[in-house]
Protein backbone atom coordinates (compact mmCIF):
# COMPACT_ATOMS: atom_id res chain seq x y z
CA UNK A 1 0.00 0.00 0.00
CA UNK A 2 2.89 2.37 0.80
CA UNK A 3 4.48 1.61 -2.58
CA UNK A 4 1.18 2.32 -4.37
CA UNK A 5 0.89 5.66 -2.54
CA UNK A 6 4.39 6.66 -3.68
CA UNK A 7 3.62 5.71 -7.28
CA UNK A 8 0.33 7.62 -7.14
CA UNK A 9 2.17 10.75 -5.93
CA UNK A 10 4.49 10.65 -8.95
CA UNK A 11 1.72 9.93 -11.45
CA UNK A 12 0.91 13.48 -12.76
CA UNK A 13 3.96 13.43 -15.00
CA UNK A 14 2.52 10.39 -16.79
CA UNK A 15 -1.15 11.47 -17.02
CA UNK A 16 -1.03 11.79 -20.82
CA UNK A 17 0.38 8.31 -21.30
CA UNK A 18 -2.03 6.75 -18.77
CA UNK A 19 -4.92 8.25 -20.69
CA UNK A 20 -3.87 6.34 -23.83
CA UNK A 21 -5.75 3.09 -24.60
CA UNK A 22 -2.54 1.04 -24.47
CA UNK A 23 0.13 2.67 -22.26
CA UNK A 24 3.65 1.47 -23.00
CA UNK A 25 5.85 2.32 -20.01
CA UNK A 26 6.09 0.05 -16.97
CA UNK A 27 5.50 2.99 -14.62
CA UNK A 28 2.21 3.82 -16.33
CA UNK A 29 1.05 0.23 -16.06
CA UNK A 30 2.04 0.09 -12.39
CA UNK A 31 0.21 3.36 -11.74
CA UNK A 32 -2.98 2.01 -13.31
CA UNK A 33 -2.76 -1.16 -11.18
CA UNK A 34 -2.22 0.82 -7.99
CA UNK A 35 -5.14 3.09 -8.79
CA UNK A 36 -7.36 0.05 -9.14
CA UNK A 37 -6.11 -1.40 -5.85
CA UNK A 38 -6.55 1.87 -3.95
CA UNK A 39 -9.98 2.33 -5.49
CA UNK A 40 -10.99 -1.12 -4.27
CA UNK A 41 -9.72 -0.26 -0.79
CA UNK A 42 -11.69 2.98 -0.79
CA UNK A 43 -14.89 1.25 -1.97
CA UNK A 44 -15.64 -1.52 0.50
CA UNK A 45 -19.20 -1.82 -0.71
CA UNK A 46 -18.19 -3.11 -4.14
CA UNK A 47 -18.94 -6.76 -5.06
CA UNK A 48 -15.98 -9.10 -4.20
CA UNK A 49 -14.15 -10.94 -6.94
CA UNK A 50 -15.52 -14.38 -5.91
CA UNK A 51 -18.78 -15.36 -4.30
CA UNK A 52 -18.71 -17.54 -1.15
CA UNK A 53 -19.66 -20.61 -3.22
CA UNK A 54 -16.88 -19.92 -5.70
CA UNK A 55 -14.38 -19.46 -2.88
CA UNK A 56 -15.39 -22.83 -1.43
CA UNK A 57 -14.99 -24.46 -4.84
CA UNK A 58 -11.55 -22.88 -5.28
CA UNK A 59 -10.57 -24.01 -1.77
CA UNK A 60 -11.65 -27.59 -2.46
CA UNK A 61 -9.78 -27.58 -5.78
CA UNK A 62 -6.59 -26.25 -4.19
CA UNK A 63 -6.85 -28.80 -1.36
CA UNK A 64 -7.38 -31.63 -3.83
CA UNK A 65 -4.39 -30.48 -5.89
CA UNK A 66 -2.27 -30.39 -2.72
CA UNK A 67 -3.37 -33.93 -1.77
CA UNK A 68 -2.55 -35.19 -5.28
CA UNK A 69 0.86 -33.50 -5.15
CA UNK A 70 1.65 -35.01 -1.73
CA UNK A 71 0.52 -38.49 -2.86
CA UNK A 72 2.65 -38.18 -6.01
CA UNK A 73 5.66 -37.16 -3.93
CA UNK A 74 5.13 -40.11 -1.54
CA UNK A 75 4.79 -42.61 -4.43
CA UNK A 76 7.90 -41.19 -6.11
CA UNK A 77 9.87 -41.34 -2.86
CA UNK A 78 8.85 -44.95 -2.13
CA UNK A 79 9.61 -45.95 -5.73
CA UNK A 80 13.08 -44.39 -5.64
CA UNK A 81 13.73 -45.97 -2.23
CA UNK A 82 12.75 -49.37 -3.64
CA UNK A 83 15.12 -48.93 -6.58
CA UNK A 84 17.90 -47.85 -4.28
CA UNK A 85 17.40 -50.88 -2.02
CA UNK A 86 17.25 -53.16 -5.06
CA UNK A 87 20.50 -51.83 -6.51
CA UNK A 88 22.43 -51.80 -3.23
CA UNK A 89 20.75 -54.73 -1.47
CA UNK A 90 24.03 -56.64 -1.19
CA UNK A 91 25.40 -53.71 0.86
CA UNK A 92 22.28 -52.85 2.87
CA UNK A 93 21.28 -56.40 3.88
CA UNK A 94 24.28 -57.09 6.17
CA UNK A 95 24.18 -53.81 8.08
CA UNK A 96 20.36 -53.92 8.41
CA UNK A 97 20.48 -57.50 9.71
CA UNK A 98 23.27 -56.65 12.15
CA UNK A 99 21.39 -53.55 13.33
CA UNK A 100 18.20 -55.49 14.04
CA UNK A 101 20.12 -58.27 15.82
CA UNK A 102 21.99 -55.69 17.87
CA UNK A 103 18.76 -54.04 18.99
CA UNK A 104 17.44 -57.45 20.02
CA UNK A 105 20.59 -58.55 21.86
CA UNK A 106 21.41 -55.28 23.67
CA UNK A 107 19.28 -56.25 26.73
CA UNK A 108 21.34 -59.43 27.16
CA UNK A 109 24.59 -57.47 27.04
CA UNK A 110 23.21 -54.90 29.50
CA UNK A 111 22.11 -57.74 31.81
CA UNK A 112 25.62 -59.24 31.81
CA UNK A 113 27.20 -55.86 32.47
CA UNK A 114 24.86 -54.94 35.34
CA UNK A 115 24.28 -58.28 37.03
CA UNK A 116 27.57 -60.08 36.43
CA UNK A 117 29.71 -56.91 36.70
CA UNK A 118 31.48 -57.63 33.42
CA UNK A 119 33.11 -55.12 31.15
CA UNK A 120 31.14 -54.55 27.98
CA UNK A 121 33.83 -56.14 25.79
CA UNK A 122 33.86 -59.25 27.98
CA UNK A 123 30.05 -59.41 27.92
CA UNK A 124 29.97 -59.25 24.10
CA UNK A 125 32.66 -61.92 23.77
CA UNK A 126 30.81 -64.14 26.25
CA UNK A 127 27.56 -63.66 24.31
CA UNK A 128 29.31 -64.64 21.08
CA UNK A 129 30.69 -67.74 22.78
CA UNK A 130 27.27 -68.79 24.08
CA UNK A 131 25.69 -68.27 20.63
CA UNK A 132 28.44 -70.32 18.96
CA UNK A 133 27.94 -73.14 21.48
CA UNK A 134 24.17 -73.12 20.86
CA UNK A 135 24.69 -73.15 17.08
CA UNK A 136 27.21 -75.99 17.35
CA UNK A 137 24.81 -78.03 19.48
CA UNK A 138 21.98 -77.43 17.00
CA UNK A 139 24.22 -78.34 14.07
CA UNK A 140 25.35 -81.60 15.63
CA UNK A 141 21.87 -82.53 16.85
CA UNK A 142 19.57 -81.53 13.99
CA UNK A 143 21.55 -80.32 11.00
CA UNK A 144 22.54 -83.71 9.47
CA UNK A 145 18.96 -85.00 9.30
CA UNK A 146 17.63 -81.58 8.30
CA UNK A 147 20.11 -81.07 5.46
CA UNK A 148 19.62 -84.65 4.24
CA UNK A 149 15.84 -84.23 4.13
CA UNK A 150 16.10 -80.88 2.34
CA UNK A 151 18.39 -82.33 -0.35
CA UNK A 152 16.13 -85.37 -0.76
CA UNK A 153 13.10 -83.10 -1.05
CA UNK A 154 14.75 -81.05 -3.80
CA UNK A 155 15.55 -84.25 -5.71
CA UNK A 156 12.00 -85.48 -5.16
CA UNK A 157 10.34 -82.39 -6.67
CA UNK A 158 10.34 -83.64 -10.32
CA UNK A 159 8.80 -86.93 -9.18
CA UNK A 160 6.19 -85.03 -7.17
CA UNK A 161 5.26 -82.97 -10.23
CA UNK A 162 4.90 -86.08 -12.40
CA UNK A 163 2.73 -87.76 -9.78
CA UNK A 164 0.58 -84.64 -9.50
CA UNK A 165 -0.02 -84.59 -13.28
CA UNK A 166 -0.78 -88.33 -13.33
CA UNK A 167 -3.18 -88.04 -10.40
CA UNK A 168 -5.01 -85.14 -12.04
CA UNK A 169 -5.31 -87.03 -15.34
CA UNK A 170 -6.71 -90.12 -13.63
CA UNK A 171 -9.20 -88.29 -11.36
CA UNK A 172 -10.26 -85.35 -13.53
CA UNK A 173 -9.87 -86.46 -17.17
CA UNK A 174 -12.68 -84.16 -18.37
CA UNK A 175 -11.02 -81.11 -16.85
CA UNK A 176 -7.64 -82.07 -18.31
CA UNK A 177 -9.22 -82.49 -21.74
CA UNK A 178 -10.94 -79.12 -21.49
CA UNK A 179 -7.68 -77.51 -20.37
CA UNK A 180 -5.74 -79.05 -23.26
CA UNK A 181 -8.39 -77.97 -25.76
CA UNK A 182 -8.29 -74.41 -24.49
CA UNK A 183 -4.49 -74.39 -24.44
CA UNK A 184 -4.56 -74.95 -28.19
CA UNK A 185 -6.27 -71.55 -28.55
CA UNK A 186 -3.59 -68.97 -29.51
CA UNK A 187 -5.24 -66.28 -27.38
CA UNK A 188 -5.19 -68.44 -24.24
CA UNK A 189 -1.63 -69.55 -24.96
CA UNK A 190 -0.46 -65.96 -25.37
CA UNK A 191 -2.23 -64.96 -22.13
CA UNK A 192 -0.55 -67.81 -20.22
CA UNK A 193 2.86 -66.92 -21.66
CA UNK A 194 2.32 -63.31 -20.61
CA UNK A 195 1.31 -64.47 -17.14
CA UNK A 196 4.44 -66.61 -16.93
CA UNK A 197 6.61 -63.65 -17.85
CA UNK A 198 4.91 -61.56 -15.16
CA UNK A 199 5.55 -64.30 -12.58
CA UNK A 200 9.21 -64.39 -13.59
CA UNK A 201 9.41 -60.62 -13.18
CA UNK A 202 7.74 -60.94 -9.75
CA UNK A 203 10.31 -63.56 -8.77
CA UNK A 204 13.10 -61.18 -9.75
CA UNK A 205 11.55 -58.58 -7.43
CA UNK A 206 11.19 -61.00 -4.53
CA UNK A 207 14.69 -62.46 -4.72
CA UNK A 208 17.59 -60.24 -5.83
CA UNK A 209 19.00 -61.60 -9.09
CA UNK A 210 22.60 -62.40 -9.79
CA UNK A 211 22.60 -59.60 -12.33
CA UNK A 212 21.97 -57.07 -9.56
CA UNK A 213 24.34 -58.59 -7.08
CA UNK A 214 27.05 -59.24 -9.66
CA UNK A 215 27.75 -62.11 -11.96
CA UNK A 216 29.36 -65.52 -11.62
CA UNK A 217 32.09 -65.95 -9.06
CA UNK A 218 31.94 -62.28 -8.01
CA UNK A 219 28.29 -62.58 -6.98
CA UNK A 220 29.02 -65.72 -4.96
CA UNK A 221 31.96 -63.99 -3.31
CA UNK A 222 29.76 -60.95 -2.58
CA UNK A 223 27.09 -63.08 -0.91
CA UNK A 224 29.64 -64.95 1.20
CA UNK A 225 31.35 -61.69 2.15
CA UNK A 226 27.99 -60.11 3.07
CA UNK A 227 27.16 -63.04 5.35
CA UNK A 228 30.64 -62.99 6.89
CA UNK A 229 30.53 -59.26 7.62
CA UNK A 230 27.29 -59.48 9.65
CA UNK A 231 29.06 -60.74 12.85
CA UNK A 232 31.63 -57.94 12.48
CA UNK A 233 28.94 -55.26 12.24
CA UNK A 234 27.06 -56.88 15.11
CA UNK A 235 30.16 -56.96 17.31
CA UNK A 236 30.78 -53.23 16.98
CA UNK A 237 27.08 -52.39 17.37
CA UNK A 238 26.95 -54.34 20.63
CA UNK A 239 30.25 -52.89 21.80
CA UNK A 240 28.95 -49.33 21.63
CA UNK A 241 28.02 -48.28 25.16
CA UNK A 242 24.85 -46.41 24.20
CA UNK A 243 21.88 -48.67 24.94
CA UNK A 244 19.44 -46.01 23.68
CA UNK A 245 20.10 -45.32 19.97
CA UNK A 246 18.02 -42.12 20.12
CA UNK A 247 19.74 -40.57 23.15
CA UNK A 248 21.82 -38.14 21.06
CA UNK A 249 19.19 -37.58 18.38
CA UNK A 250 17.81 -34.31 19.88
CA UNK A 251 21.30 -32.80 19.71
CA UNK A 252 21.22 -33.16 15.91
CA UNK A 253 17.75 -31.58 15.56
CA UNK A 254 18.36 -28.27 17.30
CA UNK A 255 17.17 -26.37 14.20
CA UNK A 256 13.60 -27.61 14.85
CA UNK A 257 11.08 -26.26 17.31
CA UNK A 258 11.09 -28.18 20.62
CA UNK A 259 7.59 -29.58 20.04
CA UNK A 260 8.45 -30.84 16.54
CA UNK A 261 11.79 -32.22 17.77
CA UNK A 262 10.07 -34.11 20.58
CA UNK A 263 7.56 -35.60 18.10
CA UNK A 264 10.33 -36.81 15.78
CA UNK A 265 12.30 -38.38 18.65
CA UNK A 266 9.09 -40.03 19.89
CA UNK A 267 8.33 -41.50 16.42
CA UNK A 268 11.88 -42.79 15.98
CA UNK A 269 11.75 -44.47 19.39
CA UNK A 270 8.36 -45.95 18.55
CA UNK A 271 9.69 -47.34 15.27
CA UNK A 272 12.74 -48.90 16.95
CA UNK A 273 10.52 -50.38 19.66
CA UNK A 274 8.13 -51.85 17.08
CA UNK A 275 11.01 -53.34 15.04
CA UNK A 276 12.64 -54.92 18.11
CA UNK A 277 9.37 -56.30 19.51
CA UNK A 278 8.25 -57.61 16.11
CA UNK A 279 11.43 -59.43 15.13
CA UNK A 280 12.12 -60.73 18.62
CA UNK A 281 8.57 -62.05 18.89
CA UNK A 282 8.34 -63.39 15.34
CA UNK A 283 11.66 -65.23 15.60
CA UNK A 284 10.60 -66.92 18.82
CA UNK A 285 7.13 -67.71 17.45
CA UNK A 286 8.65 -69.02 14.20
CA UNK A 287 11.03 -71.34 16.05
CA UNK A 288 8.25 -72.71 18.26
CA UNK A 289 5.94 -73.20 15.27
CA UNK A 290 8.73 -74.90 13.34
CA UNK A 291 9.36 -77.38 16.15
CA UNK A 292 5.63 -78.11 16.55
CA UNK A 293 5.08 -78.54 12.79
CA UNK A 294 8.14 -80.77 12.45
CA UNK A 295 6.94 -82.98 15.31
CA UNK A 296 3.40 -83.11 13.95
CA UNK A 297 4.44 -83.92 10.38
CA UNK A 298 6.93 -86.55 11.51
CA UNK A 299 4.39 -88.25 13.79
CA UNK A 300 1.77 -88.18 11.00
CA UNK A 301 4.21 -89.91 8.64
CA UNK A 302 4.86 -87.09 6.16
CA UNK A 303 7.97 -87.53 4.08
CA UNK A 304 10.57 -84.80 4.75
CA UNK A 305 8.43 -83.75 7.74
CA UNK A 306 11.37 -82.43 9.79
CA UNK A 307 12.74 -80.19 7.03
CA UNK A 308 9.34 -78.93 5.89
CA UNK A 309 8.16 -78.23 9.43
CA UNK A 310 11.25 -76.20 10.41
CA UNK A 311 11.23 -74.33 7.08
CA UNK A 312 7.52 -73.48 7.21
CA UNK A 313 7.84 -72.31 10.82
CA UNK A 314 10.80 -70.03 10.11
CA UNK A 315 9.08 -68.59 7.03
CA UNK A 316 6.33 -67.37 9.35
CA UNK A 317 8.73 -64.58 10.35
CA UNK A 318 6.98 -62.98 7.37
CA UNK A 319 3.35 -63.23 8.59
CA UNK A 320 1.24 -65.86 6.82
CA UNK A 321 3.91 -66.54 4.17
CA UNK A 322 5.00 -69.82 5.77
CA UNK A 323 1.44 -71.06 6.18
CA UNK A 324 0.50 -70.28 2.57
CA UNK A 325 3.61 -71.88 1.06
CA UNK A 326 3.45 -74.76 3.52
CA UNK A 327 -0.09 -75.70 2.56
CA UNK A 328 0.78 -75.47 -1.14
CA UNK A 329 3.68 -77.94 -0.69
CA UNK A 330 2.65 -80.22 2.18
CA UNK A 331 -0.86 -81.14 1.01
CA UNK A 332 0.10 -82.46 -2.47
CA UNK A 333 3.07 -84.27 -0.94
CA UNK A 334 0.88 -85.92 1.71
CA UNK A 335 -1.64 -86.99 -0.93
CA UNK A 336 0.83 -88.36 -3.51
CA UNK A 337 3.79 -89.68 -1.52
CA UNK A 338 4.22 -93.46 -1.16
CA UNK A 339 1.89 -94.74 1.59
CA UNK A 340 0.16 -91.36 1.48
CA UNK A 341 -3.41 -90.52 0.64
CA UNK A 342 -6.43 -88.64 1.83
CA UNK A 343 -5.96 -89.74 5.44
CA UNK A 344 -2.40 -88.38 5.62
CA UNK A 345 -3.51 -85.15 3.95
CA UNK A 346 -6.27 -84.68 6.54
CA UNK A 347 -3.75 -85.42 9.33
CA UNK A 348 -1.41 -82.71 7.97
CA UNK A 349 -4.33 -80.27 7.77
CA UNK A 350 -5.09 -81.08 11.40
CA UNK A 351 -1.46 -80.36 12.34
CA UNK A 352 -1.64 -77.02 10.52
CA UNK A 353 -4.90 -76.06 12.22
CA UNK A 354 -3.67 -77.08 15.68
CA UNK A 355 -0.36 -75.20 15.37
CA UNK A 356 -2.07 -72.14 13.91
CA UNK A 357 -4.55 -72.14 16.79
CA UNK A 358 -1.69 -72.36 19.32
CA UNK A 359 0.06 -69.47 17.56
CA UNK A 360 -3.06 -67.27 17.40
CA UNK A 361 -4.49 -67.93 20.87
CA UNK A 362 -1.39 -68.62 22.98
CA UNK A 363 1.94 -67.61 21.42
CA UNK A 364 1.11 -64.26 19.81
CA UNK A 365 -0.92 -62.84 22.75
CA UNK A 366 1.75 -63.85 25.28
CA UNK A 367 4.87 -63.02 23.27
CA UNK A 368 3.83 -60.19 20.97
CA UNK A 369 0.81 -58.80 22.77
CA UNK A 370 -0.79 -55.99 20.76
CA UNK A 371 2.43 -54.43 19.53
CA UNK A 372 1.16 -53.77 16.00
CA UNK A 373 -2.60 -53.43 16.47
CA UNK A 374 -3.14 -54.39 12.81
CA UNK A 375 -5.96 -56.48 11.39
CA UNK A 376 -4.85 -59.74 9.67
CA UNK A 377 -6.15 -58.45 6.32
CA UNK A 378 -4.08 -55.28 6.78
CA UNK A 379 -1.02 -57.41 7.58
CA UNK A 380 -1.43 -59.51 4.41
CA UNK A 381 -1.91 -56.38 2.29
CA UNK A 382 1.11 -54.71 3.93
CA UNK A 383 3.34 -57.73 3.23
CA UNK A 384 2.56 -57.68 -0.51
CA UNK A 385 2.57 -53.87 -0.75
CA UNK A 386 5.92 -53.30 0.92
CA UNK A 387 7.39 -56.36 -0.80
CA UNK A 388 6.60 -54.75 -4.14
CA UNK A 389 7.45 -51.18 -3.05
CA UNK A 390 10.85 -51.98 -1.54
CA UNK A 391 11.84 -54.63 -4.02
CA UNK A 392 11.47 -58.03 -2.37
CA UNK A 393 12.17 -59.85 0.86
CA UNK A 394 13.46 -56.81 2.74
CA UNK A 395 10.17 -55.03 2.18
CA UNK A 396 8.20 -58.11 3.21
CA UNK A 397 10.23 -58.44 6.41
CA UNK A 398 9.74 -54.78 7.30
CA UNK A 399 6.10 -54.66 6.16
CA UNK A 400 4.47 -54.97 9.58
CA UNK A 401 6.88 -52.63 11.45
CA UNK A 402 6.62 -49.99 8.71
CA UNK A 403 2.82 -50.16 8.61
CA UNK A 404 2.54 -50.04 12.40
CA UNK A 405 4.93 -47.06 12.44
CA UNK A 406 2.89 -45.12 9.87
CA UNK A 407 -0.32 -45.88 11.78
CA UNK A 408 1.31 -44.54 14.97
CA UNK A 409 2.58 -41.46 13.14
CA UNK A 410 -0.85 -40.77 11.67
CA UNK A 411 -2.51 -41.08 15.08
CA UNK A 412 0.00 -38.63 16.55
CA UNK A 413 -0.45 -36.11 13.72
CA UNK A 414 -4.23 -36.40 13.83
CA UNK A 415 -4.37 -35.93 17.59
CA UNK A 416 -1.84 -33.12 17.80
CA UNK A 417 -2.17 -31.18 14.56
CA UNK A 418 -5.40 -32.10 12.76
CA UNK A 419 -7.91 -32.36 15.60
CA UNK A 420 -10.47 -29.56 15.55
CA UNK A 421 -10.35 -27.37 18.68
CA UNK A 422 -13.16 -28.03 21.11
CA UNK A 423 -15.75 -25.27 21.26
CA UNK A 424 -16.03 -23.35 24.49
CA UNK A 425 -19.13 -24.07 26.51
Amino acid sequence: MVACAAIDAATPAYEDEIAEPFPSSAFALASMACRGFLGAMDSPDEVPLLTPTQRRIVGVAVSFAAIVAIATLVVFTVSMLGRFLGEFSIVIWPIATAGILALMLRPLVAFMVQRWKLRRLAAVILLYGLVLLALAAAIFAVAPALIAQMLDFILFLPTLWEKTVTWAESHFPEWIEVARRHLENPTVRDALESMGQQLQELATHIVPTLRKAGAGLFSLFGIVAALAIIPVYLFFFLLSGNDDPTRKLPQHLTFLRPSVRDDIVFLVREFIGIVVAFFRGQLLIGLIMGVLLALGFSVAGLKFGLALGITVGLLNIIPYLGSILGLAIVLPLALLQPEGGLGLMMACIGVFVAVQAIESWLLTPRIMGDQTGLHPVAIIFAVFFWGQALGGVLGMLLAVPLTAFFVTAWRLLRRKYFQAPSSAV
